[in-house]
């Protein structure tokens, strides 16, 4: 399981490098309008993957809490 983890933290990591050099590349504006759209369509799709990840991550936070000596858990509640 936490081989698991460490895969889908690994593939947000990578998604997100790779949206990183998309930005980067489409701010420089040397490319042809075919290939900026290519870039626009691939950065919607990871920044998708990257939300989504983030979404499941959000979900499973936890926060210890220690109660009448024993340490108990209680759903993450995020700040809007």
């Amino acid at each position: 399981m936490a081989r698991q983890a460490k895969s889908r933290i690994g593939d947000f990591e990578k998604s997100l490098k790779e949206l990183e050099t998309i930005v980067v590349r489409m701010e420089e504006g040397d490319q042809s309008l075919e290939a900026s759209l290519k870039d626009f369509e691939r950065g919607m799709a990871l920044a998708q993957i990257c939300r989504s990840s983030l979404d499941a991550a959000e979900q499973k936070v936890q926060t210890l809490i220690e109660k009448n000596g024993e340490l108990q858990t209680e759903p993450f509640e995020p700040q809007d």
